[in-house]
């Protein structure tokens, strides 16, 4: 059966366990005091110390840190499939007893050959699914789409792996998503594919997966009213409903969805895309000269949108000749501490990545929203990728530093930003220069899951991280202004 979630949960496993807003705002960072106690001699103060050498050559992490494998690639499930290839975005809920549910994404593409998908190497699998469970089951006598997403439940405690299973199948590219404070997980189809040889139907969409704890896959009902594009991820505001969606194209746009019955995605809504007061078409991305400066609010407006199902690949391109900021290959977008959190993954001056933050109007989708608009502002902009190597997955920590998943070139690493704008390294690819994908907390606040992507590995990394968020609580220990990079 579904767990319930209320609000007070999903803040807490978005990320704002210990501070609210105004305290994510002005601290500089927990991890800078833990870092000096763990090690003594932590760069800067920031962060937990140097990563150290890993002699199974899988994940390097900061003194005090461990990690367990909790899931791999082709290992069978207690429901009799596959673990499909391709780790990506993932999310934590509370589950039965105090355990942990996480939904996970694999992002197989049409392409695919049976040995990266659910059914076994030779496709026999598919026959114990009924064929209403599979999104698209493909033309003729092709194979089904193999994208989809998988779950598993954790024991924190014990750090064990209590059983996994498919929840959702026959879709394409599912690269990221998001969690909905009412305990599921909205995955999201990166392609624009149309019917043709390989699909029997059109993608683009996303899809609501239940959290369960029980062995379950998804009615596989595309959402069609929150839009067909590149989709990549989506945060939900818990205070007014409202989904937010990022689009993983140069020119992208970012996308607000107003549902009709909050918590009812499948209801319909409208699509709406953000724009700049006063500055129609404004380009968010930094690529040519210092557009945007750092930390310096941007009143926000939202247009709405028609033909949002788009069969030319046409709504960023409409909805920025109506006026729609234009973001580089939006990514990760996360909730926490009453702000959402956008990574763009080429933004900046050198395009090694961005983060943008955006704290929702007062009166966010409703009546006088205009009169108190909701408000942009660029977070963090390196132009380093000694700092940030193309921004990916993003979360929000219970002390309030966001956590970003590097997609760039040569080494990748899990990064650490405090509020204060000082970047950190939390975790390297000790194995092959596979991206990180996934990075979230579970409820209790014990445990960082995080993918290696081209390893097929999901990694359970445990360390002082309450101690981090216990240390958030108490005043910083210096200050600062944000890092102007």
């Amino acid at each position: 059966m579904t767990t319930p979630i209320n609000r007070r949960a999903f803040l807490q496993q978005a990320g704002a366990v210990s501070i609210g807003f105004a305290g994510l705002g002005a601290f500089l960072g927990g991890g800078t005091r833990l870092a000096a106690a763990l090690t003594g001699d932590a760069a800067d103060g920031v962060g937990f110390g140097p990563l150290l050498p890993d002699a199974k050559k899988i994940v390097e992490l900061p003194r005090g840190f461990s990690y367990q494998i909790v899931s791999r690639f082709r290992e069978t499930m207690d429901d009799g499939f596959t673990v499909p290839s391709k780790h990506d975005g993932m999310a934590a809920f509370p589950g039965p007893d105090g355990l942990t549910i996480v939904v996970r994404n694999h992002e197989v593409g049409s392409g695919a050959t049976n040995l990266e998908g659910p059914y076994g190497a030779a496709g026999k699998l598919r026959s114990k699914l009924p064929a209403d469970r599979i999104y698209d089951a493909g033309p003729g006598d092709a194979r089904p789409l193999l994208g989809g997403t998988t779950t598993f439940v954790y024991d924190t405690e014990k750090k064990k792996l209590v059983r996994h299973f498919l929840s959702l199948t026959g879709t394409i590219r599912n690269c990221a998503g998001g969690p909905t404070p009412w305990g599921s997980w909205v995955t999201c189809e990166e392609t624009n594919e149309t019917i043709g040889k390989r699909c029997a139907k059109d993608h683009g969409y996303c899809f609501e997966v239940p959290a369960t704890a029980e062995p379950a896959v998804a009615d596989p009902v595309p959402l069609k009213a929150m839009g067909r594009f590149n989709h990549e991820a989506i945060a939900v505001d818990p205070a007014s409903g409202c989904v937010y969606l990022t689009e993983d194209r140069h020119d992208g746009l970012l996308y607000r969805f107003l549902p009709a019955v909050p918590g009812k995605l499948a209801r319909g809504g409208k699509l709406q895309a953000l724009a700049i007061v006063g500055q129609d078409g404004h380009d968010l991305r930094n690529w040519v000269g210092a557009k945007v400066a750092l930390r310096e609010p941007l009143a926000v407006r939202w247009i709405d949108l028609e033909g949002i199902d788009a069969p030319e690949d046409d709504l960023r391109i409409r909805g920025h000749a109506a006026g729609a900021a234009l973001f580089a290959r939006g990514e990760g977008i996360w909730f926490g501490g009453g702000a959402i959190y956008i990574a763009c993954t080429n933004g900046g001056k050198k395009r090694r990545g961005q983060i943008y933050r955006y704290v929702p109007s007062a009166h966010e989708g409703k009546a006088g929203e205009a009169s108190k608009p909701g408000e942009l502002d660029l977070f963090a902009e390196p132009n380093d990728d000694d700092l940030l190597d193309n921004a990916d997955n993003i979360c929000v920590a219970p002390w309030g530093d966001v956590i970003v998943c590097e997609d760039g070139s040569g080494e990748q690493f899990v990064v650490g930003i405090t509020p204060n704008g000082d970047v950190y390294k939390l975790a390297r690819n000790a194995g092959n220069q596979s991206e990180f994908a996934g990075g979230c907390f579970s409820p209790d606040g014990t445990t960082f899951f995080v993918n290696v992507q081209k390893t097929g590995l999901t990694l359970a990394i445990t360390g002082p991280w309450k101690e981090a968020a216990a240390a958030a609580a108490k005043p910083p220990l210096r200050k600062g202004k944000a890092k102007l990079y």
